[in-house]
Parts: C-alpha cells; structure tokens; sequence
C-alpha cells in the first residue's frame, strides 16, 4: 500500500529543503524523524512535521505500524514566487524574490494486501444489499397499493397462505 502526502507553499527555498533530502532519503521515516529532531537548520523542521505528517497518514490509511514504511518517493518542488521590490539607487528598484516549496512524500508498506480477496468481500455484501433493497421496494409497493385501496373505500385483507 502507498500512502501519498503532498505540502504545498513550504516558506523556504528548495535548493535548501534538497540540501537534507539526500541524507533523509537512505533512512526509514521513524529513524528520519529521530535525526530531524536533534538537527538545527531550519529545513530540519519543516522535513521533521512533514515526515510525521506523512506517518500519521500511512498508519491511518493502510492501518500498518510506522516501523514497516519505507520511503519510496520524497522529492521537492518549486513553488511559487513572491516578487517585491526594495528601494534602489537613482530611484531604481530592486527585485527581491521569495520562494516557496513544495513537498511530496510516498511512503509504502511491506505488508501486501490480496486483492482478489477485498473484491470476493465487496462482491458479498453488495448481492446482500441488492436483495434486501428488493425487499423494501416490494413492501413500499404493497403499502402504497394498500393505501389507495382505502383512499377508494375498499377494505384491506391480507391472504394467508397455508
């Protein structure tokens, strides 16, 4: 199973997210985190709360334990650019850009699902559904054939059957 997070307008740059990334990719999430936790740059942190952000949804999505993930995808990628402008000389402006990043991380598990046993499942409980949905109808049915029966002043007797 893999398990997609995605972090857009991170408010740092991406050649400075991409520093770190080489040395968290060659580690398992958990151990990551761990590292990132002690590290003191300012990437550091934004890779720690998204490591654990990314943890929270593979545990939560595929009910597997953070000890069985791997990473499988964690790239970075430009984001927008905010364009301002500071004062120059001779009444110039100079160009002050402020970059965002964005970050994707696909986490996956060891652990295997089989599919052909989630369809046999599905398949079971919808015939299930399906059967008593044709209940309901056929007992609606009856009500309002009931119903306009008295609206007519015909009274209403049920056969039995033996």
């Amino acid at each position: 199973m893999e398990s997609l997070t995605y972090i857009k307008n991170v408010k740092s740059t991406p050649k400075k997210l991409r520093m770190i990334r080489d040395l968290i990719v060659q580690m398992e999430p958990h151990d990551a985190l761990d590292y990132l936790m002690y590290a003191t740059s300012k990437a550091s942190n934004i890779y720690y709360k998204a490591v654990q952000s990314a943890i929270a949804n593979a545990t939560l999505a595929s009910k597997v334990s953070p000890d069985m993930l791997k990473f499988k995808l964690l790239t970075i990628e430009e984001g927008r650019t905010l364009k301002r402008h500071h004062a120059g000389s001779k009444g110039m402006a100079k160009p002050i850009l402020k970059n965002f990043a964005h970050i994707k991380i696909i986490l996956e598990s060891e652990q295997k699902v089989i599919p052909a046993q989630v369809e046999k499942v599905s398949k079971k409980k919808t015939k299930g559904k399906k059967i008593e949905r044709a209940k309901n109808i056929e007992t609606k049915q009856e009500v309002a054939s009931q119903k306009k029966s008295i609206a007519k002043g015909k009274s209403v007797t049920k056969k039995v059957q033996k």
